[in-house]
């Protein structure tokens, strides 16, 4: 079985525009998040006190919000500064920011929107968990499954029970992770994004709403065209993935990973390719670097 060695949350979070201990976090038990899963996270990774894509993920956020209508109850600037002051008043340089707004919490319990609610802001540091170096050097398993999440895939919810029920299963398999289909097509996985290695090209699913736009993915596929690596966003079939030279995975937390086995059966010859290696490296400079801004 895999699993990421999984930390506490450290001890101070901020809850509705003010810092404090994360045992006198309180909501209501009427919060729509609660009651309705209605609301919207994001994770963010920070290396050296210093976050990793703070702007896009800020914008991730946003846009989610939109997209069920709650209205921003912050402004960009203020995120960005109340993940500064998090990472800050912790103390611990090396964590992941969770950040999750609901629609808030009325005096009733109703299906329908309530008019003149005031969101709930959560947000908290955890220790970035520690990857075992096993993973990089002989890769991953995986399987895969039918996608049987909702159709608004591109929005980062935090109604989860499908991504949550996929992932146990791979849990139950004694592998990593679970890679989706619909159809014929590659989406992702239960909770991180799909590379495959087709003849030299890597190939990773297209934006739209069956997939959550990733933004390690596009740092990926960044990384890939500042070394000129072939690198392109098109449709994934199943039959290409079974295929494929070379199959990866990422997200904010596991980084990125070569899944050499699906199914039970090898990728290639089950040892992480050439290609993998080299963008592995490429994350890690990139990592690097951005320590450095803090050294």
């Amino acid at each position: 079985m895999v699993r990421i060695a999984t930390k506490s949350p450290l001890p101070t979070v901020w809850l509705n525009g003010a810092m404090c201990k994360i045992d006198d976090a309180h909501i209501s038990v009427l919060d729509r998040g609660f009651l309705f899963g209605d609301g919207i996270y994001e994770i963010i990774p920070v290396y050296r006190g210093v976050p990793l894509q703070p702007k896009k993920h800020i914008h991730r956020l946003l846009a989610g919000l939109n997209a069920i209508s709650i209205d921003d109850p912050m402004g960009q600037a203020r995120w960005l500064q109340m993940v500064t002051d998090l990472i800050a008043i912790n103390g611990v340089s090396d964590v992941s920011v969770y950040i999750q707004v609901t629609r808030g919490a009325p005096t009733y319990r109703d299906h329908a929107f309530p008019a003149d609610i005031t969101p709930t802001v959560y947000a908290m540091c955890t220790p970035l968990p520690e990857l075992n170096p096993d993973l990089i050097k002989k890769g991953i398993a995986a399987i895969v499954r039918p996608d049987t999440r909702w159709a608004r895939r591109d929005i980062k919810s935090i109604s989860l029970l499908a991504n949550v029920l996929l992932r146990q299963e791979a849990v139950h398999e004694g592998v990593a992770e679970t890679i989706l289909c619909d159809g014929d097509y590659v989406t992702e996985g239960s909770a991180s994004s799909v590379f495959a290695v087709i003849e030299d090209t890597i190939m990773t699913p297209p934006n739209g709403t069956a997939i959550l736009p990733g933004t390690t993915r596009d740092l990926i596929m960044d990384l890939a065209a500042e070394n000129q690596l072939p690198a392109r966003s098109a449709e994934l079939t199943r039959t290409q993935l079974f295929q494929a030279k070379e199959v990866w995975l990422c997200s904010s937390l596991r980084e990125l990973l070569p899944v050499c086995r699906l199914d039970g059966n090898p990728v290639s010859d089950g040892r992480p390719g050439p290609l993998f290696r080299r963008m592995y490296e490429l994350f890690q400079k990139h990592k690097r670097r951005l320590r450095g801004q803090a050294a």
